[in-house]
């Protein structure tokens, strides 16, 4: 399973990654066929959101701290500071981890969004692809 990832280099630009949760064929379910379920990893806090309707920019921003950001709705447009654009859809999770630098831009619907920040604990690594 792959996300998308954004992370800091030492000088503090704000570049695109994407990370590789390994899987694993498990049963889950009696009777059901296995599922592919990662590893449990760790995680210190978790809180939803809600963007309010009409916020379309929040400018150039660090992340309190690494997280796992899971878009609920709508489509999110993010910008590194070098000015690289993604977008993701909704159901879709980003391992935002640029806590120094200059951070990176997000864009969001006009009618607003939701999204679910899983705070990762230091120390926790996911594999860059």
């Amino acid at each position: 399973m792959k996300c998308l990832h954004i992370y800091a280099s030492s000088d503090g630009g704000s570049h695109f990654g994407e990370v590789d949760i390994s899987t694993e064929l498990t049963p889950l379910f009696p009777n059901e066929a296995p599922l592919d379920l990662s590893a449990y990893y760790e995680a210190s806090r978790v809180r939803f959101v809600h963007i309010p309707a009409g916020m379309r920019e929040a400018g150039f921003h660090t992340p309190p701290g690494r997280l796992l950001a899971i878009w609920l709705d709508g489509v999110v447009e993010f910008e590194t500071s070098g000015g690289e654009i993604k977008r993701l859809a909704a159901g879709n999770a980003v391992l935002v981890e640029d806590t120094h630098g200059k951070g990176h831009i997000s864009r969001h619907p006009p009618e607003g969004q939701n999204l679910i920040l899983v705070m990762l604990p230091n120390g926790l690594e996911i594999s860059s692809a």
